[in-house]
């Protein structure tokens, strides 16, 4: 039976915590959602000035404006992505046998003894 070596689970490996998921979510809406603003309002100024090339740049503008807010929403809901290897681990063939142990399990004979004292 081969021994794995000791592993420690490094903080790194953590995920981010529910909150700061979320902040980081509501914080790309509102970006998102700003840009659509700006759309709506040079569409505005565009049409209010008549300007040159307005064929060009007022359904660019609109684009802008239908595409955005249906990202925003989309990207807001999102989560990130699920432990990498979930369905791989489902579907390994791996016997009883060759199963390792815990990352942060030692082998008996790695675990420091206690050294009991006969005399108080």
């Amino acid at each position: 039976m081969k021994r794995q070596a000791y592993q420690p689970i490094l903080i790194t490996d953590a995920s981010r915590s529910q909150d700061d998921q979320l902040t980081s979510r509501q914080r790309r809406y509102v970006v998102m959602m700003g840009i659509r603003v700006a759309c709506v309002i040079v569409g505005s100024i565009l049409v209010g000035t008549r300007a040159p090339m307005l064929w060009l740049w007022l359904p660019l503008v609109a684009l802008g404006s239908v595409v955005i807010p249906w990202l925003a929403v989309l990207l807001a809901n999102d989560r990130p992505p699920k432990e990498q290897h979930r369905l791989a681990n489902r579907f390994s063939a791996r016997s009883a046998t060759e199963a390792a142990p815990p990352p942060m399990s030692l082998a008996a004979e790695e675990r420091p003894h206690k050294i009991i004292d006969a005399e108080p």
